[in-house]
């Protein structure tokens, strides 16, 4: 198993996700969204993961401006302005290889075990 978490710290998700991890002595990345998003290809390969871009999409971020304005562009646009504007992507996003998470999901992570 090779897990990376995408999150924040001020996440309360985030910190479960890395509790349940670190419960179960399985080791992890943590990547900070604040610090290093993520690249062009891992987004693409999270995206394709979890069933499209609006999965990815938190619909109460903060940035309610964006939130609003990804529902009218295309996807070839929201893709390029969800790259811009991480801070609307749900968290955590948990990958395991090209299987991915958005938000707390403990019952799929107890399948990658």
């Amino acid at each position: 198993m090779n897990i990376q978490i995408f999150g924040t710290k001020k996440c309360f998700d985030t910190k479960k996700a890395e509790r349940y991890f670190k419960e179960r002595r399985v080791k992890y990345q943590l990547i900070d969204m604040k610090e290093k998003g993520m690249s062009k290809g891992e987004l693409q390969s999270i995206i394709k993961a979890v069933g499209g871009i609006d999965n990815v999409i938190d619909s109460g971020a903060k940035d309610q401006d964006t939130v609003v304005l990804l529902k009218y562009l295309t996807e070839a646009d929201k893709f390029e302005k969800l790259l811009e504007n991480q801070s609307v992507i749900k968290t955590p996003v948990v990958r395991n290889g090209k299987a991915a998470t958005i938000g707390y999901q403990p019952e799929i992570w107890k399948e990658w075990e």
